[in-house]
Order: C-alpha cells, then structure tokens, then sequence
C-alpha cells in the first residue's frame, strides 16, 4: 500500500488552516502532518516533519511565501512547494515559479482541484490552476519563433509544451508514441541547451514564451 502523502500547511490565517485539516483530512492518501502561521514557522516545521508537499500561502508576516520558497529550495530542496493564494498577479506567479514553486492556486478552487494539484505536484509535476493560468497569460509578449526554432528541434517543442501542462515522462510518451527513455533524453536535452536544471523552471521558459 503506498504511503500517504505528508502535507504542512501553511496559511496566517487560522479559519483558513482549520478548513483545509477538515477537508484535506478526509483523504485516505494524504496525511496532514503539521501547521504554520509563516514562512519561518514552515521552515522549522518542515526540518522537523519531513512533509513531502508545503501548502503555503503567498501574504504572510515574519517570512513570506515568495522568501520562503527560496529558502526552501536553499534549505530543503526535496520538499514540493504548492502556493495557495487569493492572489493572481502575473509578475507574482512567475516570481514564484522561478523561486522554486512546483505549483501555484488560487484559493477560489474546489477542494477537488486542490487536492488534484497535490498529488500532481507531489509525482514530480507542476500544477497551475485555471485563475493562475489567466494571469499568467496575461499580456505575454508574442513570442520569438526564430530564436526558438534556432535552439530546439520540433520534437523538443512539444515535450516542453507537454512537461509545462504537467504531464509526466509516462504521459508525454503514450501521447507521443516515444519511449520514456526516449521522453527523458528529450528533457534532458532540454535543460542542457536552455541551461535549466528544473521542471519548474522549464515550465517558468515555457509560460514567458507563449508555448502553452
């Protein structure tokens, strides 16, 4: 039986936290295993608890969300990031993203949506809800087709596109007709030629260029 997955909230505002244990606590697969009310209480949780996936909210006092993610991916890189906010700022969003963020919601999604960006955020994936898209594709400028065509192959394209949307190596290969292995070449190449290490900063390249 797989193990469930070890979730900290984090959130200054304790009605918000005491409905999400509600809600989040009637999943059999997910384990609410601690509470924060900032960035540095996260932290110290986090080094204490071992959560697999931080829910954190972007506004708070001491440290906020946007500082803790860098500390985070500084401090306790293996641990995912899923932002949780009212917030649907653009420039916000990609700051985020580029601070290590595996994913970003609003706080006007269902509980079903956020407990599927928990579980896609926590297999490796990023996660945008559908308000966290919209902002993000707000007034992006057109892409450079040329510059694009100039550093990746077609094939390249279209896995970046698809790891943006956050399919897995398994899903880009079965929508591909690829092997994983073939898919795993691919990111990898990826990452070496944009000079990017990560998937979220992959799909922060993806989002500034209009791919998805």
């Amino acid at each position: 039986m797989q193990a469930p997955i070890r979730i900290l909230l984090v959130d200054d505002h304790l009605l918000v936290l005491d409905g999400l244990k509600a809600r989040l606590g009637l999943e059999t697969h997910i384990d609410i295993v601690g509470t924060a009310n900032n960035g540095e209480q996260a932290l110290e949780a986090a080094r204490r608890l071992q959560p697999d996936v931080v829910i954190m909210d972007v506004s708070m006092p001491v440290l906020n969300g946007l500082d803790a993610t860098k500390r985070f991916r500084s401090e306790l890189p293996d641990i995912r990031i899923l932002m949780l906010s009212m917030h649907d700022d653009r420039e916000y969003i990609l700051s985020l993203i580029q601070s290590g963020a595996s994913g970003y919601v609003l706080k006007d999604v269902s509980s079903n949506e956020l407990i599927k960006a928990i579980e896609t955020v926590h297999s490796g994936n990023t996660y945008f809800s559908a308000g966290a898209s919209d902002a993000l594709f707000r007034s992006i400028p057109t892409p450079t087709q040329s510059i694009l065509n100039e550093e990746l192959s077609q094939r390249e394209i279209t896995v970046l596109k698809l790891l943006a949307e956050g399919h897995s190596n398994k899903e880009i290969a079965q929508t591909l007709h690829i092997s994983v292995r073939t898919v795993e070449t691919h990111r990898q190449k990826l990452k070496t030629k944009l000079g990017i290490q990560s998937t979220a900063g992959l799909t922060k390249f993806a989002l500034e260029h209009q791919l998805i």
